[in-house]
Order: structure tokens, then sequence, then C-alpha cells
């Protein structure tokens, strides 16, 4: 065994650990606390094996749910960024690349390509598997919002515009999930759950 990479692979593997305590602005279904990051990214895998049969294109599935799993890992360093925080979206590049230096760098290098690669992957939003990784990333916090009677968007003061701007590349990856996204954002608004602007 090589004990230097193996070194290396525990290291990422407990700074990984700390993706539990970057808290979400969205809650768990049935009105339960915020979740966290790694809640996040398990949610969105899970999400990705059993509903790989409505991506537009055929995915790798490991690959994308793999992405799906490392893809927040950045907010260990960068924080956590609101999807509906303009303030925020205005750094939130520049301090995830950053952090993907420093978090992914702690592996041996191979692994350390590997996976920025990945990351770099799922934020250029070009291939069937980062399409159809980032349509989960936007329906995930749709489907808690709507469990929760659109609580989060209540609290942010969200509108439908904002939603559907955010979820407009949803149908790159999967018109089947991008359709009912829209269906359920204007059921919302019909409960009054969410504002029609």
């Amino acid at each position: 065994m090589d004990q230097e990479r193996f070194a290396r692979q525990l290291t990422f593997i407990l700074e990984a650990d700390k993706e539990k305590n970057i808290l979400r602005q969205t809650h768990l279904s049935g009105h339960g606390r915020r979740e966290n990051d790694a809640e996040h990214a398990w949610h969105m895998a899970i999400m990705i094996y059993l509903l790989k049969e409505y991506a537009n294109e055929e995915i790798d599935l490991a690959k994308t749910m793999m992405m799906a799993l490392i893809h927040d890992i950045v907010e260990i360093d960068a924080g956590d960024t609101y999807a509906y925080d303009d303030k925020g979206l205005e750094s939130q590049k520049e301090r995830e690349e950053k952090a993907a230096d420093r978090i992914f760098g702690l592996l041996p290098e191979d692994q350390c390509a590997e996976l920025r690669a990945l990351f770099e992957e799922f934020e250029a939003y070009e291939t069937p598997e980062a399409k159809f990784a980032r349509a989960m990333d936007n329906f995930q916090p749709l489907l808690l919002n709507d469990a929760n009677e659109g609580g989060d968007w209540k609290a942010h003061n969200v509108t439908r515009s904002k939603i559907m701007t955010r979820h407009s590349k949803t149908n790159l990856g999967s018109t089947v999930i991008g359709a009912y996204s829209k269906e359920l954002i204007d059921e919302n608004v019909r409960k009054g759950n969410l504002s029609g602007e």
C-alpha cells in the first residue's frame, strides 16, 4: 500500500464529512429542519438513479450520481449560496473555484484531476450527465418546497418568475421533469404558496 496516497485519501474523506455542517435554505419535507449539503447531494443521487429514464439522452449513471455527490463539496469553504440571492451569486464562482483548488487538492493527483473534472463538467452544463444532474439540482428543492407548502419561498419572498428563470434549463436535462416542474410551480401559485409575479 502507498501510505502517502492512503493518507491523502483519508484526509479528503474527513474533509468531505464537513459538508454535513453546511446548512441550506431548504427544509426537509414535512416541515423538518434545514437540510445540509450532504443530504441534498445524497437525495439528488437517489433521484438520478430512480428518474434516469426521464433523461433526454443516455447518461453514464455512475458518473452522474458521483457528479451529484461532489457538486457542492466546495461549499465547505465557499458556503451555501441561496439560489435566489442575487448578491451572493455575484461572487459564487470565484469563491467556489478557490475552494475547489484547496479541497480537491487534498487528494492524490489522479483522483484530484478526476473529481475536479466532474465538478467542472457539472458547472459547464454541457454534457448529458451534467444537464441531468443540474435538472435534479433544480428539481430536488422544488419538491421539498412543494412538500412544505412553499415555506422557504414565502420566507424569502421568492416569486414565480424567479423560480421559472432558475428552472429554464431543467428542460435541457429532462423535458419530462421540466414540464412537471412547471406544473408544480403553477399549482403552488394557485394554492397561494408562491407569488404569481
